[in-house]
């Protein structure tokens, strides 16, 4: 399969004018994913260790592997997206390789010992640094891979994004086996992401590298941005709004609620204006403003769902087992992720009929996965999700770069960054309380006394003005999972299962998302045969339509 790989890659880059370095660039930009995947699979695996030793409830733990993480990630993508052809490749991804050394210097601030509020605070920023470096490098990798396969983006998007599982399985296996067998610290389990980061910072030393389509042909920033417009800028600084709002006026900066809403709107509002004025009122193609709404849903149900699946599954069945289920299940991403330009190509699903057939199975695995009682169903459970997800990412990358070149690398990066601003804003800590509600609702409706008495004395969980909830505590929870079955007491056994029921509940209400996804894109499908079908625009056929 490699062999092939490698002569696809070859034939593919005769006429770029950058044949010397393009494989180079190529798996450049693979390490630099996979160190991202590497860290985001081991922070994943330590969300029970963290519960335990500083005593965090689920929207917290959601917040930090979530939250910081993706809505940083979309500041990098967002702000590298826009300055990447004026500053260079190569400058943001020195910037990326500090960043993730920073990151480790604040996470391991955090100590045993220490109150929890200080603590969440330290994991909170780290991680907020880990996810700008993400978004710095995927700024850089996205566009620069769409511009050096044009003929064959979806492929060759898919496989620079294989990278993402893959460090996802390594993250796992680290957890798994360094972590579960070993007893490795969790601070040494974590450093590990540094060895891809070292990788990726000397395969991009001194390369030369190419510039988009519409940087080539001399468009201003303005005309870059008319597609994305007033409409699609509007997502972002909604977004963006909420998360300032509450996280760094609101949260960092201590700000009362009107002040924090003030300072949000300003910041928000300002690159809104700033769009309009560039593009001189455009408001925006209707078509790429509906996949940025589209990718908003599958940073949720994606990315969302990957920071939680090892808690989900391993509070159904057992922590080792829900790591050794979510390796597997990215293994199968990664393996997947080589065979999009053979789906296209040998089976006929076009890009947006393949996301059709991905939001399918979405829905049917995590429904499947909900229900489950033992590895061998869980695993295939699982397998059926992982299938439906595995080409939801690069896939959308590859349509919006497909019919909109004119946008060089904003639209792909506005694109990521609406999608990790979902993980953060809705994904990550929305499952986050939905399995602490869930779970206290189950407890309270079996034993209301012993929900009393097994409810966290530290800060409710609360999502978006859905109602505050006072969780069963983490740390006791945890500690109780832990134990054999039989070595519980029966109001530990009580507690579990309730645990486990409201995991179930959470898992059908995330399968919801790639329901409404699938008809998005069967409405997609019928758009694009209603136009003679879907294919690759050059900026010329853009502009002529």
């Amino acid at each position: 399969m490699f062999e092939r790989l490698e002569n696809s890659i070859r034939h593919d880059t005769m006429d770029n004018g950058i044949q010397d370095n393009a494989k180079r660039l190529l798996w450049a930009g693979f390490f630099a994913i996979l160190a991202a995947g590497v860290g985001f699979g081991v922070r994943g695996g330590l969300f029970s260790t963290w519960a335990e030793v500083f005593d965090l409830n689920g929207a917290q733990l959601g917040a930090i592997s979530l939250g910081a993480g993706f809505i940083s990630f979309c500041f990098g993508i967002i702000i590298g997206g826009i300055i990447v052809d004026k500053l260079g490749y190569g400058k943001l991804v020195l910037a990326a390789f500090v960043f993730h050394v920073a990151s480790v210097i604040v996470t391991f601030m955090a100590k045993p010992g220490m109150d929890a509020t200080t603590a969440y605070l330290y994991l909170y920023w780290g991680t907020f640094i880990f996810g700008l470096a993400n978004g710095v490098l995927e700024a850089v990798s996205n566009p620069l891979v769409a511009t050096l396969f044009p003929k064959n983006r979806n492929h060759y998007l898919n496989l620079l994004h294989a990278s993402w599982p893959a460090g996802l399985v390594l993250g796992g296996m680290i957890g798994w086996w360094l972590g579960g067998n070993l007893n490795w610290n969790w601070k040494a389990q974590l450093a590990l992401y540094l060895i891809p980061t070292i990788g990726y910072g000397v395969m991009f030393l001194g390369q030369k590298f190419p510039k988009s389509e519409a940087s080539s042909k001399g468009l201003k920033l303005g005309e870059m941005f008319k597609d994305v417009g007033i409409l699609g800028t509007a997502i972002v600084s909604v977004m963006l709004y909420f998360f300032l709002k509450a996280d760094v006026f609101g949260g960092l900066m201590k700000l009362d609620s009107m002040p924090a809403g003030l300072c949000s709107a300003v910041v928000a509002g300002a690159l809104l204006v700033w769009v309009g004025v560039i593009t001189k009122g455009a408001l925006g193609h209707w078509l790429l403003i509906f996949l940025f709404v589209l990718h908003a849903l599958i940073g949720s149900v994606e990315l969302g769902t990957d920071g939680w699946i090892q808690a989900i599954t391993g509070a159904i069945l057992s922590e080792n087992e829900g790591k050794i289920l979510f390796v597997l299940t990215s293994l199968t991403m990664f393996l997947l992720r080589f065979c999009a330009h053979f789906i296209e190509t040998k089976i006929g699903l076009k890009p947006v009929s393949l996301l059709f057939v991905c939001s399918v199975l979405g829905c049917l695995g995590l429904n499947f996965v909900s229900a489950v009682t033992s590895f061998g169903p869980a695993l295939g459970a699982l397998l059926v999700y992982a299938i439906g997800k595995t080409f939801f990412w690069p896939t959308m990358l590859a349509v919006a770069s497909d019919r909109f070149p004119r946008t060089g690398a904003i639209a792909i990066s506005f694109m990521g960054g609406i999608g990790m601003l979902s993980v953060g804003l809705l994904g990550g800590p929305g499952l986050g309380y939905a399995k602490d509600r869930f779970s206290a609702d189950e407890l309270k409706a079996e034993d209301s006394a012993l929900y009393a008495e097994w409810q966290s004395d530290g800060d409710p969980s609360s999502f978006h003005g859905a109602g505050e909830i006072q969780p069963i505590s983490p740390k006791r929870l945890e500690t109780a999972k832990k134990k054999p079955a039989e070595e519980r007491t029966e109001a530990e056994n009580t507690v579990v299962q309730a645990d486990i029921r409201g995991n179930r509940r959470t898992l059908k209400l995330d399968s919801l998302i790639p329901a409404v996804m699938a008809v998005g894109y069967l409405f997609l499908i019928f758009y694009f045969r209603s136009i003679g079908g879907y294919r690759a625009l050059t900026i010329e056929e853009q502009d002529s339509k």
